[in-house]
């Protein structure tokens, strides 16, 4: 697809997926607009949360039953609960703040005759995001590499240009790069997008150390499964290999989308920049102050203003409560 065609599908998306509660936060008496929001410094840097060591923080994306995303609400329309305990919400925000972005891309043999869709949807990605992102690659047959530091998205999609898809699949061994090096970033928000057509066939670490390490690592994690265009049963992405994206998207907070066609899959990429860039970020305390490596349970609900219900909230499914760290 040409560059205007991509500008015109953020476009569109922007105007269409993006619902703005524009009063409020206003209307609410309650509303805290002390403090919520971190400004951006000299340079493009943004201020951290509270620094508090025992400081929970939570990124949030809310939607309406027709899968809109829902922004301007604030900090008295969230509830947070740790273990089913309800916390006190020590910081709000809701800033598009740039991200330290890892593109986790298989290039292995069965992506022949795919890769030049998931390049261009990886474009539009691009386009879309928030234009100081930093990106690097992580590209996996049956190894993965580092393929690119932490770059600008065009030097990033310069990079797919060289490779030759070839070789078996080790998606485990992708994610787990990916997660080490997307903790390096200069940003103070973490994401990944994995994209990928079939379940891991190569890794040296199994489902099982991986699932353990997503806990742990606070990045969020989007999936995009391809299968063949046009393609309804019988597709290159079997059952197990979807519901493994999938669980890596809920743990981490993110979201699995499994495209049939080149147009879906470009909507589906332009979608994750998009709820990128409009989440709510929610820091809290918990009252549990033990520091006993026990995994935590994290619950949002949120409750919209007027004319507003039955919303749905995004987030990851919890923390370990390890000692001596800043962020979870």
């Amino acid at each position: 697809m040409r560059r205007s065609g991509i500008l015109i599908v953020a476009t569109l998306f922007l105007l269409f997926t993006v619902i703005r509660v524009e009063q409020a936060a206003q209307q609410d008496p309650q509303s805290d607009k002390t403090s919520q929001s971190p400004e951006q410094k000299p340079g493009g840097q943004y201020s951290l949360p509270p620094s508090r060591t025992e400081l929970v923080s939570v990124p949030v994306t809310v939607t309406d039953l027709n899968n809109r995303l829902v922004t301007g609400l604030g900090k008295q329309h969230f509830e947070v609960y740790d273990d089913k305990v309800k916390q006190e919400i020590s910081f709000f925000s809701e800033e598009d703040a740039p991200v330290n972005m890892g593109i986790v891309f298989d290039v292995s043999g069965s992506m022949k005759g795919k890769i030049d869709r998931a390049r261009e949807a990886l474009k539009a990605f691009i386009q879309t995001s928030h234009s100081d992102d930093d990106f690097f690659l992580v590209g996996f047959n049956q190894r993965a590499n580092l393929l690119a530091e932490f770059t600008d998205g065009e030097s990033l999609t310069n990079k797919l240009t060289l490779v030759d898809p070839k070789g078996q699949t080790a998606l485990y061994d992708a994610a787990y790069l990916g997660i080490e090096k997307v903790k390096q970033g200069r940003h103070n928000r973490n994401a990944m997008l994995l994209i990928s057509d079939g379940q891991d066939n190569s890794s040296r670490y199994t489902y099982s150390e991986l699932r353990k390490v997503l806990k742990e690592a606070d990045v969020q994690i989007y999936c995009i499964g391809i299968v063949e265009v046009g393609g309804a049963a019988g597709g290159t992405l079997d059952m197990q290999g979807q519901a493994i994206l999938e669980e890596i998207a809920q743990t981490t907070g993110g979201k699995a989308f499994f495209p049939r066609s080149a147009a879906e899959l470009e909507d589906a990429t332009t979608r994750i920049a998009l709820e990128l860039r409009h989440q709510y970020s929610i820091g809290y305390n918990p009252t549990n102050v033990k520091r006993d490596g026990q995994w935590h349970k994290i619950k949002v609900n949120v409750k919209g203003p007027k004319g507003m219900s039955n919303l749905k909230v995004q987030c990851k499914e919890g923390y370990y409560a390890v000692a001596d760290k800043v962020e979870r």
